[in-house]
């Protein structure tokens, strides 16, 4: 989603049965492809169709030649292999910037790089950031092949964003230094874990740890509307002094400084591949006090320097060959139920996802801001 940095913002997931600003520089972009159908340019394209064919699509973004990603750590949802198996099959060189950003610095990289080169072409952001970066109108909207296919609970109806994989919060533990490995929120309180419990980032920037408060507040009597409960157990827990505020790594596992670690559940699952045979035995829990998920979602920027390789690389993801990349991550897709019915689905793959119980809740759009507006003014004083 393995890296955990400190990325991405906040939002909905599928059912159980299946979630530094960037300086400014560079010239302005020239515009290095051809025209879509009709007369339409590819920057105003909404669909395929305005291309006349996923073909000619093809041919458009091939002609620009390069596409601006930023915000994709090569181990995150295995973006690394995705990224190669879209540069080999379009023959089309993939610019990968600030892998370890997060979601404001991609949001932060789209304002102050627009209309230059540099500027980044599609982004990946929590659902929190996605729809604030649709309010503020950064975003082309675009409607995949793949569109009627989406529920429409998790796209912009004006097609500015549309979720597209996900996970559960879990907390993944090294069993080869932690003796009996946590299974619950409450278990987190335990005096045995002092000084080994992690986020995979800050809360008010990181999506993951966003998630991580936001279903630690379920696990407390909190809800969608009130994530407060959420912040008082990370306050208990800092106090406690079970908590620490690392950011949890690979190399903060692999060197055993986070060996308890409060994350996506596909990030977790790909440390215990990442880690097996270098001394660190990674368990994964999705705990039962706090069922949690969230997806991440896709725009384009509406001032992208490359516009057809930006709906190439949606079409490709949305597309059962890009979805499946996604499951072979560890991460759920938003096609996934269509996938399994229509045998498009990795089975081995969602044979090794890892196991849940219950279905989760959803935050609406409301509750997620009110509680990214309570993180950012709570989260830093609780913790002091």
């Amino acid at each position: 989603m393995l890296s955990s940095s400190a990325r991405r913002g906040a939002a909905v997931l599928l059912s159980a049965a299946v979630l530094t600003t960037l300086s400014a520089c560079g010239a302005a972009p020239d515009q290095k492809s051809g025209g879509a159908k009709n007369g339409v340019q590819p920057g105003a394209a909404t669909s395929v169709a305005d291309f006349g064919s996923l073909e000619a699509l093809a041919a458009a973004a091939q002609k620009e030649g390069e596409l601006n990603v930023i915000a994709l750590p090569p181990d995150w949802a295995n973006y690394g292999e995705i990224i190669k198996a879209f540069e080999a099959k379009y023959k089309i060189k993939v610019n990968s910037e600030n892998p370890d950003a997060s979601s404001s610095d991609e949001i932060a990289a789209v304002k102050s790089r627009k209309g230059q080169k540099r500027a980044p072409d599609v982004l990946d952001l929590g659902i929190a950031f996605a729809r604030s970066g649709a309010a503020e109108n950064l975003f082309a909207p675009y409607k995949v092949t793949a569109w009627d296919k989406i529920p429409a609970a998790q796209k912009d109806a004006d097609g500015r964003w549309t979720n597209d994989y996900g996970g559960y919060v879990s907390i993944g533990c090294d069993a080869a230094r932690i003796p009996t490995c946590p299974q619950t929120f409450a278990d987190l309180l335990k005096p045995e874990y002092k000084g080994k419990v992690a986020l995979n980032g800050n809360p008010t920037k990181s999506g993951s740890a966003f998630g991580g408060v936001y279903a630690a507040a379920l696990a407390n009597k909190g809800s969608f509307a009130d994530i407060q409960p959420g912040i008082d157990f990370f306050g208990q827990l800092k106090k406690s002094g079970n908590f620490i505020p690392v950011e949890s790594t690979p190399a903060t596992v692999e060197k055993g400084e986070t060996p308890i670690s409060i994350d996506w559940d596909y990030l977790n699952a790909g440390y215990a591949d990442q880690f097996k045979g270098k001394g660190v035995d990674w368990k994964v829990a999705v705990p039962t006090d706090g069922v949690y998920a969230q997806y991440y979602s896709q725009a384009i920027n509406k001032e992208a320097p490359n516009p057809a390789a930006a709906r190439l690389w949606l079409e490709f993801l949305y597309s059962a060959e890009g979805q499946n990349l996604w499951l072979k991550g560890y991460a759920r897709p938003v096609l996934l139920p269509g996938m399994s019915q229509d045998g498009t689905a990795d089975k081995a793959a969602v044979a090794k996802l890892p196991q849940v119980q219950g279905t989760p809740a959803f935050p609406a759009s409301e509750e997620l801001d009110k509680a990214k507006a309570t993180l950012a003014e709570k989260w830093d004083k609780a913790l002091s």
